[in-house]
């Protein structure tokens, strides 16, 4: 990692509280995500009367490119946080010196997923043990979460 990354010993205002903050993120974003599935299944099943049952069969590609979307245009954005994220106040940050680009926007919400079907809890007790308390995904997409108010004055006094 690069030197002016932000280190939780020298700026431990953008790392305060900020796996909690991305549980109720977390649980804002599940809840966001199913009205906007209940809304695309809603929409395909009219659509689905109307096209002769075609509506229906296209749900099973409908309801998880929406969720893609959110994702996309939520972390691709220049807010660079979800709904749950930015209402919690986490940014996520690339601790390459690279813009977050859609390929990290996309990939670090899939590996999240992942891992936390296959290892859920491994994942927040895996945090807990580095300093700036990244997930897996984190460290596999080269990305960091840090509290978005005092990010931006630790970037403007650096």
């Amino acid at each position: 990692m690069n030197d002016y990354l932000p280190d939780p010993a020298t700026a431990p205002e953008l790392f305060d509280g900020v796996l909690t903050r991305r549980v109720v993120a977390y649980i804002i974003d599940v809840v966001i995500m199913f009205f906007i599935g209940l809304a695309v299944i809603l929409v395909g099943t009219i659509a689905g009367f109307f096209t002769f049952g075609l509506g229906w069969g296209a749900l099973a590609v409908a309801v998880p490119a929406s969720i893609v979307i959110y994702y996309a245009a939520t972390l691709g954005s220049s807010k660079r946080a979800t709904v749950g994220m930015q209402m919690q106040d986490i940014v996520l940050t690339p601790t390459h010196g690279l813009p977050l680009d859609g390929w990290k926007a996309f990939m670090h919400p899939l590996i999240f997923w992942l891992t936390c079907w296959f290892l859920p809890p491994f994942n927040y007790i895996f945090a807990l043990f580095t300093p700036r308390r990244q997930m897996i995904h984190d460290l596999l997409t080269g990305t960091l979460m840090v509290r978005k108010s005092p990010m931006v004055r630790h970037w403007q006094s650096a």
